[in-house]
């Protein structure tokens, strides 16, 4: 047991069946029954009321949050010892409440109204149905013209095309817009500066039916506006609600470490540094891999032909001290000067398809994800 002062410290129950059950209120205090139903209707849950433990069979035990009034906990101290009990009061110098709580197998002791953000994440955590986080990858060039905007958009196709909910995250204003390069710009849906001014928690269904839908992914892109900046607070909270959607998540880094990069970094789980084979961008990649690697520790080298005299991928991964993914082929379409009608990796039998869907394969193996 312990009070709500930092992150949940475990995963709440599933209901019967693997569906998510809805919260469960147990309280006849009015005042504190309106405030628990503003902030599951903040987190988007609509819960039971009951005034005791509820009289149907499983009703107190398949609930995934059990929220107690501090006036109820008299009334179900018999139930059921479960997990995702939290005892729900008002009075911060009621010592009594420590008792009441450990009486009736409460995980928390939450005061309002100091406690309420922490229990809108909770009670949204339960509405969304929370799982393992997705499997989130950065890519971000060596040099200007490395290819990680392609790298990035063929990642996420192939991440589409193989099932997987996938979200693909242009964090580069400057870039020229992914949606571009996806050949999706008059899609409608939201962009980023539509989200500037998120704060705490998104939702991340929300989030996702907000985006624009491209070849069977969804797309985070700029619009083409003059917000080329969104504040680090708002980047964080995005890029989290992404990733409390499972399925993989991937970003397109710009060559700039700002606080807002900063924010995204912290949530990759592998960087991917696209580096071309030629002496230059090695040693431009080197100062990209140090900046990077100060906050992001899983920074891995993929190697661009064609090759300089005397290097090769293995080379370059050596010079740079990073592991190596691979070589990452070229897609002859995307050399033509309209750059071809399909977006990177559309063709599930093109080179730089099978590059991507080894790496997935390798990468969802060592998350334990396959």
């Amino acid at each position: 047991m312990e009070t709500v002062t930092g992150t949940v410290t475990h995963d709440p129950p599933h209901a019967a069946g693997g569906r998510q059950g809805r919260p469960l209120i147990v309280t006849e205090d009015a005042v504190l029954l309106d405030d628990l139903l503003r902030l599951c209707a903040a987190a988007g849950a609509t819960p039971e009321v009951h005034h005791s433990v509820p009289a149907q069979r499983g009703g107190w035990e398949s609930a995934p949050l059990v929220l107690v009034g501090d006036d109820a906990a008299r009334r179900v101290r018999g139930a059921a010892r479960r997990r995702g009990v939290v005892l729900v009061g008002r009075d911060q110098d009621d010592s009594g409440v420590w008792r009441r709580a450990v009486e009736i197998g409460a995980d928390h002791v939450l005061v309002l109204p100091d406690g309420e953000q922490w229990l809108v994440d909770r009670i949204a955590d339960v509405a969304e149905g929370v799982g393992r986080p997705a499997l989130t990858v950065g890519v971000v060039g060596g040099r200007g013209g490395a290819g990680a905007s392609t790298l990035a958009c063929a990642l996420a196709v192939t991440s589409a095309r193989e099932g997987l909910r996938t979200l693909l995250v242009d964090a580069d204003p400057l870039g020229g817009g992914l949606d571009v390069l996806l050949g999706g710009e008059t899609v409608e849906g939201l962009r980023w500066p539509a989200f500037a001014a998120s704060r705490g928690r998104v939702g991340g269904g929300a989030l996702e039916e907000s985006l624009p839908e491209l070849h069977r992914l969804r797309l985070l892109s700029w619009d083409r506006g003059d917000c080329v900046a969104i504040p680090p607070q708002a980047v964080r909270a995005v890029l989290a609600a992404a990733r409390r959607r499972g399925g993989t998540v991937i970003v397109d880094l710009p060559r700039r470490i700002d606080d807002g990069i900063a924010e995204v970094l912290a949530q990759l789980d592998v960087g991917l540094l696209v580096v071309p084979a030629e002496l230059r961008a090695v040693a431009a990649s080197g100062r990209m891999a140090s900046a990077v690697g100060m906050v992001l520790r899983d920074l891995r080298v993929a190697v661009r032909g064609p090759y300089a005299p005397g290097l090769d991928d293995r080379e370059v991964a050596r010079l740079l001290g990073l592991p190596l993914v691979g070589e990452v082929p070229v897609e002859s379409s995307l050399l033509r000067p309209d750059g071809g009608k399909a977006p990177p990796g559309a063709s599930a039998r093109g080179p730089l398809a099978r590059f991507c869907k080894e790496f997935w394969e390798r990468s969802t193996t060592e998350a334990g994800t396959a």
